[in-house]
């Protein structure tokens, strides 16, 4: 590792100087002006995985853009590694708030700052790195390596699906390395083993079967506005708690480690509080902010409307009213099952005075990677000879579905390598990338292929002897 490991400090600025290259190309899947950029990008990217000694590059046709997929598979004995990652980025607007343009990638200070800097073209980009390095001083690679990188990751990965299911032989692999989230904090290298599933419904609330003056008949019927409300509010009982029946049933609970984890993060309610703009926190009594955000199902309310929402005034007492419902779910939970749970439990609540239609809009499941697995423990040691100081373990919030996607159809688990940071822009103007934590990065992926092997023989033996 000495000699790959001086390779990737003496070529510094060539990554550097390569980055900006691919910053360069503005890869909006959003926008259909920007197709010809979207080519543009898989093919830069396939060009230059194919410089690097990779081989079977293939820019892959989509009814949408393209996936660019390359392979590395001459080690034999040693498992194989498929990375995802995505080229595309978000619209850059407001383009006034910019201080340079975004696809101009510009150093200020330790930040090298450019639309797609840090999501997700710098971080897949670090995997290319130390692949180049290894391929470049040894000729070979300690693991087998599959590349997917997609072009609708902004827009909801429509394709994706179909594609791996079309290609499941192609992309049969051990385990999945996305880099493509951030660290815990600045300074604090992290691993993310866990990730929050989505239940999203619309609400429908009918009382009268048209809009009514209410003048003429306020007072004798019940407005859909005010049940809806009611109803709403009625979803949390005093201490934050979900009152929907069994909606806990199937929540695992946090280990003693993971416990131990979350209390070794440093972590303020007040500072983030302040950071929020609110006075005080709210959430589920008994458990900490981070358990709440982390290892704890939520049911928030994302919007309500009905009724005269223009400029000046109009009495009506609606017909309708409406409201958007999303339950973030946890490991061990169903996003259909949770939904008709809250279907069953509003219907149950509904006044007689309405009616109560609940459609079901989305749904995705929630994620976890056993922090003993093999990836998990190569991502741990790869990220303190990394960076040089032990990470902390972290789950996610939010929701990542392809990772739920590659365990439903390839059977297989993820490893969230982030390097991003939580400030870093993502998706606003003056996106931007850490330099430290873009060659960290690099250096964190090389040991990461080095240290895979044994442990993955290792989990080999033990089964062997069960």
């Amino acid at each position: 590792m000495e000699k790959l490991l001086s390779f990737l400090d003496t070529n510094r600025d060539r990554y550097l100087t390569e980055l900006t290259e691919l910053l360069a190309i503005p890869s909006v899947s959003s926008q259909a002006s920007h197709k010809p950029d979207m080519d543009r990008c898989a093919q830069w990217i396939a060009r230059h995985a194919g410089s690097l000694g990779m081989n079977n590059v293939q820019i892959m046709p989509t009814p949408g853009h393209s996936i660019v997929y390359c392979d590395w598979l001459h080690a034999p004995d040693a498992p194989t590694v498929l990375i995802y990652g995505h080229y595309d980025v978000q619209p850059v607007d407001p383009l006034n708030l910019w201080e340079t343009p975004p696809f101009e990638a510009a150093v200020r200070g330790e930040n090298l700052y450019a639309r797609g800097a840090s999501d997700d073209k710098g971080q897949l980009f670090v995997h290319l790195k130390s692949i180049e390095a290894y391929l470049k001083i040894h000729g070979t690679l300690p693991v087998n390596i599959k590349m997917i990188l997609e072009g609708e990751e902004e827009i909801g990965s429509e394709n994706l699906d179909n594609f791996v299911k079309d290609h499941t032989d192609m992309l049969k692999a051990d385990l999945v390395l996305i880099s493509d989230s951030s660290m815990y904090a600045k300074g604090v290298p992290s691993i993310c083993y866990g990730l929050r599933g989505l239940s999203y419904v619309e609400i429908e609330v009918t009382g009268p079967d048209h809009d009514l003056h209410s003048g003429s008949f306020g007072g004798s019927v019940h407005n859909p506005i005010q049940a809806l409300c009611e109803m709403i509010a009625s979803l949390h009982d005093k201490n934050g708690k979900v009152t929907i029946k069994d909606f806990y049933a199937d929540v695992l609970p946090l280990s003693k480690l993971e416990r131990d984890e979350f209390k070794k993060l440093k972590h303020s309610d007040k500072t983030y509080a302040k950071e929020l703009g609110v006075k005080e926190l709210y959430g589920e009594k008994g458990y900490s902010t981070l358990e709440r955000l982390w290892v704890r199902p939520t049911l928030e309310c994302n919007g309500i409307w009905g009724g005269y929402i223009d400029e000046g005034t109009k009495t009506v007492l609606p017909s309708k009213a409406f409201a958007k419902v999303s339950c973030r779910i946890v490991p061990n939970q169903s996003s259909t099952k949770i939904s008709k749970l809250l279907e069953k439990h509003l219907k149950s609540i509904a006044p007689k005075t309405v009616d109560v239609k609940v459609r079901f809009l989305h749904g995705g499941e929630p994620a976890i990677t056993p922090i003993g697995s093999p990836g998990v423990r190569a991502a741990v040691i790869a990220l303190e000879k990394g960076f040089g100081k032990k990470p902390v373990y972290q789950r996610e919030g939010g929701s990542i579905p392809i990772v739920v996607q590659f365990k439903k159809l390839l059977g297989i688990d993820t490893v969230l390598l982030g390097f991003g940071l939580p400030d870093e822009n993502a998706h606003s103007p003056n996106e931007f990338l850490n330099l430290e934590n873009f060659y960290g990065g690099i250096r964190t992926s090389a040991h990461f292929l080095d240290e895979l092997p044994a442990l993955w023989k290792n989990r080999s033996k033990k089964k062997t002897k069960k």
